[in-house]
């Protein structure tokens, strides 16, 4: 990896270096060559500036070519060719005597303009030939070639040693990352990644890192979960184990009464498989569910038929409270799944409802939801419990008596996710435990 980020680094360095080259030799050169050719040195701005004096002093160019140097000045000296034309382009004055003809518009483009103090042009200055002599000039063009090639050769270097630094700080939180990925992938599944900064490979981290958290806290689900399963396939199987073992050894007589505990703990067995069925299909949002219309009272009235005759062997009250004002409410779902929610609610409520108690089915619109409750009379949640309450085979205070399998309130949560709805639990002020379950109204 550092070798191909040197290699693109130094690949990039390379061209800057050779562009930067390139540039300079035909733009600063280049410009360098023009302004030289053109006598920007040497007095030949001086010179400029006497004929514009001389157009405005004498109001034309009439004798201008006594500025001009002769064979044994200036001219002399630079080498050079000088012409001097008026705005039409005529030569009126040359060092070489040739006046009458006129200057291209590339010569124009070439000469030096001249200008009067309103800034318009009044003629035109031309220096042909070099400034320096040839061989000097060539030396000077020579020089700042290899100067130019110098500055891109340590710009290349300078580059490098940058691209190895900024490399080392690019590839340091990679390794840290691949460094934590092997060691995930030999089981260590606490190990992290320090964050720095906000940049991409930051957040990268910042993902690693939650994903590390997700898996240890998978991975410590499974172990419970699977600790929790043994417990609770123990003790039906070791109260089966018992009674099989006296009816075989013939201390208890093979009578119904006697054969009673052992279908009794299969019953539960069997309720255990099931529900541990439909929470793995639900866990992996593959519960099959049968979404149709359904009317929110008349689901409430059925729950309340079915659980009145429990209620009334308790003397437990149970009631009704519909605040929807009369509206016709409708949910879309899965009726026999939202049954299972609800019957698991209202079985919990009688379990814990005293005698003498009350329960209240209770049906509200809350926004675009609508909500069922159940609230009871009952001891409540316990305030370290309430958290946990729907973690699987979590028994706290309050379910400490439960014969259930330990995984009913976490089904019913499922169920209720896989409606796009939510399922919550709190304390009623007044005293008692309180659920609820909110679900989608119908569009």
């Amino acid at each position: 990896m550092r070798v191909k980020l040197l290699l693109s680094y130094g690949l990039v360095a390379l061209i800057t270096a050779l562009s930067v080259i390139l540039i300079f030799q035909y733009t600063s050169i280049g410009e360098l060559r023009s302004f030289m050719l053109r006598g920007g040195m040497v007095g030949v701005n001086d010179l400029a500036g006497a004929l514009e004096t001389y157009y405005q002093q004498n109001g034309g160019w009439e004798g201008v070519e006594a500025l001009l140097p002769t064979g044994r000045g200036m001219g002399r000296m630079m080498s050079s060719r000088m012409r001097v034309a008026d705005t039409s382009g005529r030569v009126i004055a040359d060092t070489q005597g040739v006046v009458g003809e006129r200057i291209s518009l590339l010569e124009r483009t070439r000469a030096v303009i001249l200008r009067d103090t309103q800034n318009r042009i009044i003629g035109y200055l031309l220096v042909e030939g070099g400034v320096m002599g040839g061989q000097n000039s060539a030396q000077l063009f020579s020089r700042l070639t290899q100067a130019s090639i110098w500055a891109g050769i340590v710009g290349g270097i300078a580059a490098l040693i940058l691209a190895l630094f900024l490399s080392n700080s690019f590839l340091s939180p990679l390794k840290s990352l691949i460094q934590a990925s092997q060691k995930m992938a030999e089981g260590d599944l606490s190990v992290r990644v320090p964050v720095k900064g906000k940049d991409e490979l930051a957040v990268l981290a910042r993902t690693f890192n939650h994903m590390a958290n997700s898996l240890e806290r998978a991975e410590k689900n499974r172990k419970a979960m699977t600790a929790d399963i043994a417990h609770e396939l123990r003790t039906p199987i070791a109260v089966q184990r018992a009674h099989l073992e006296a009816l075989q050894d013939g201390i208890y007589p093979l009578t119904p009464e006697n054969l009673q505990p052992v279908l009794d703990q299969t019953e539960f067995l069997a309720r255990l498989v099931e529900d541990l069925r439909v929470l793995a299909l639900a866990d992996a949002g593959q519960i099959p569910l049968e979404f149709r219309e359904i009317a929110p009272l008349d689901l409430v009235r059925r729950i309340y038929e079915r659980f009145r005759p429990e209620a009334d062997a308790k003397s437990i009250s149970l009631q009704i409270v519909d605040e929807t004002s009369g509206m016709r409410l409708s949910i879309q779902g899965d009726e026999r799944r939202i049954e299972q929610i609800l019957n698991n609610l209202m079985s919990n409520a009688l379990r814990f409802t005293p005698e003498g108690g009350r329960i209240t089915l209770r049906v509200s619109q809350q926004g675009n939801m609508l909500a069922f409750m159940v609230e009871d009379t009952g001891p409540g949640i316990s305030p370290e419990d309430l958290p946990f309450i729907f973690e699987r085979f979590y028994r706290g205070n309050r379910n400490q008596s439960s014969e259930g399998t330990g995984l009913g309130l976490a089904i019913a949560r499922q169920l209720a996710l896989a409606h796009g709805g939510t399922l919550e639990a709190a304390n009623r002020p007044e005293g008692g435990a309180k659920f609820t379950l909110s679900l989608p109204l119908s569009r």
